[in-house]
């Protein structure tokens, strides 16, 4: 048999997995992997239930079963004014990580270059996938303390080669909602150079303070060369269930689903069916689902603060950016793996979410996650403080 080190060693364990590992051996609470600690809506669930055992369990149609691709579309008319054919403009994956997957070996072709931007810090499975599918990386930083876009560095990176913009709004790590400003910047950029942009929206629902999330999809001339996901994980607080959908031009979404049909090729029908149910609730369920978020991340702001970290602003997504640098730390690493192990409370390195090539990533931030029960919160502070005072 071949060697097959090579392979394995070209993919590193995500650093979820690393820091849920480590909150585990240490019985820690863990605010590290970013998912709630309470399962979504009843009803929705009780659909999905009532659906398995009426069934068919069979394999659903590829691009997903029609009433979540018909809803997935009313959803973005709705929320957004974007239309959409169910037909072929809608495609079904096992969550949106699966529709980043397709979308890069859709896209970029290996051995003949393709280059994607990607804005750091960034959700780490961006760039494995963009150089499993043959693609090069093409990081381009946001600016500390509020993440601000350096369009003068989005311009030094796209080239010849490029191929993609990859955009994710709000943002994973570190909760920046992307405002109009932003997006226009993104979108003159595409349209000079012919870019296509994946557009990761999975916490579309998750915005703050006021904010309502924007696509970049519906900005003059960009429907037709974007392809934006959502993800009824984050959106339903079920992120077990994987579920994703993706709206785009059907040349775009034919290439997606000749990817996909070689991945997993379908989802649960009785999963898909549930969430056809939960997109077509009324705007309350979603305004409802920021409302709780945001005092989530209040009430742990607050308890970060008088433990003594610095903490940056967070206008959506389920994650809390916290500096260590006013603790006397320069170490995120470190200090992650410090209070796994002697506060027992696990958080994640915002370093993990930069590129290789970034030689010197911000040292002194740490993600937390807040979409956890108040007195999850309250203890994990608690125990934060009684560390740091100790």
């Amino acid at each position: 048999m071949k060697d097959l080190n090579p392979v394995i060693t070209g993919r590193k364990t995500s650093i979820f997995e690393v820091m849920s590992r480590l909150a585990i051996e240490n019985d820690a609470i863990n605010l590290g992997q970013g998912f709630p600690d309470t399962d979504g809506p009843e009803d929705v669930r009780r659909v999905a239930a009532e659906a398995t055992v009426e069934g068919p369990n069979q394999y659903p149609p590829m691009m997903g079963v029609p009433a979540l691709r018909q809803a997935a579309a009313d959803a973005l008319q709705r929320h957004y004014g974007l239309s959409y054919d169910p037909g072929d403009e809608i495609l079904v994956t096992a969550g949106a990580t699966e529709a980043l997957a397709a979308a890069f070996s859709a896209f970029l072709t290996p051995g003949a270059g393709g280059e994607a931007v990607i804005f750091e810090p960034a959700y780490d499975a961006y760039f494995d996938m963009v150089e499993g599918a043959g693609g090069v990386v093409k990081p381009v930083p946001l600016t500390a303390p509020d993440w601000a876009l350096d369009e003068d560095a989005l311009d030094a990176a796209i080239g010849p080669e490029t191929k993609l913009i990859v955009l994710n709004t709000p943002v994973n790590p570190v909760g920046k909602v992307f405002t109009q400003a932003d997006l226009e910047a993104v979108a003159k950029r595409a349209l000079e150079h012919d870019l296509i942009v994946v557009s990761d929206e999975v916490y579309e629902h998750m915005c703050f303070d006021g904010r309502r999330h924007r696509s970049i999809a519906a900005l003059p001339e960009m429907r037709e060369r974007t392809v934006r996901m959502g993800s009824a994980g984050k959106t339903f607080s079920l992120t077990g269930w994987k579920v994703g959908y993706t709206a785009g031009p059907p040349e775009l979404i034919g290439a997606m689903a000749r990817a996909h049909q070689y991945l997993t090729f379908a989802t649960p029908p009785s999963l898909q069916k549930a969430v056809a149910y939960g997109l077509n609730k009324d705007t309350a369920y979603f305004d409802g689902l920021a409302a709780d978020m945001q005092a989530s991340r209040d009430r742990l702001a607050r308890g970060l603060t008088e433990a003594g970290f610095g903490v940056l602003p967070a206008e959506g997504t389920y994650f809390l950016t916290a500096d260590i640098a006013p603790l006397g730390f320069d170490d995120d690493v470190e200090f992650c793996r410090r209070i796994a192990s002697e506060a027992k409370v696990a958080g994640v390195p915002v370093s993990a979410f930069y590129h290789a090539t970034n030689a010197a990533p911000p040292s002194n931030f740490v993600r937390f996650c807040f979409a956890k029960q108040d007195t999850v919160l309250d203890a994990a502070a608690d125990r934060l403080k009684s560390w740091i005072d100790r």
